[in-house]
């Protein structure tokens, strides 16, 4: 299953690296995208993602490097096109590059946020991943 990531699974899965999301995210059962804004998002959150893991600087940087080889980062100019509908229908316009690559793949997008759920583009999230596999 080909998915887009959002910052706030990544961000789960770096606070509780054991978890889930985790192992969802290692699975080869999917196959998981992401736009570069969400490696921005994560700088924006590094402090709270080491507050709440209890994470070292490196073990941070080490664990997000593992994390995000899981994945492929898309630069927005590869999904560009798509970014002036996804900004009609994403629910919150910081969401919208994850809105546009989706949109671009036409694949669902895996979020924890339940603001973004609309009836345009399947979002999912990590529990109801969980029941597809």
């Amino acid at each position: 299953m080909e998915l887009v990531v959002d910052a706030n699974v990544l961000i789960s899965a770096l606070i509780s690296s054991t978890g889930k999301t985790s192992e969802i995210l290692f699975s080869d059962k999917i196959k998981a995208y992401a736009p570069e804004y969400l490696l921005e998002e994560i700088k924006i959150h590094e402090k709270e993602i080491l507050e709440k893991s209890k994470l070292s600087k490196d073990e941070f940087e080490v664990l997000l490097s593992l994390f995000t080889s899981t994945f492929k980062i898309v630069p927005f100019s590869e999904f560009k096109d798509f970014d002036k509908k996804a900004s009609e229908i994403c629910p919150d316009p910081n969401d919208t590059e994850y809105f546009a690559l989706a949109l671009k793949l036409k694949c669902p997008l895996w979020s924890n946020d339940k603001r973004l759920k609309q009836n345009y583009l399947r979002v999912i999230d990590t529990s109801e991943l969980l029941k597809l596999f």
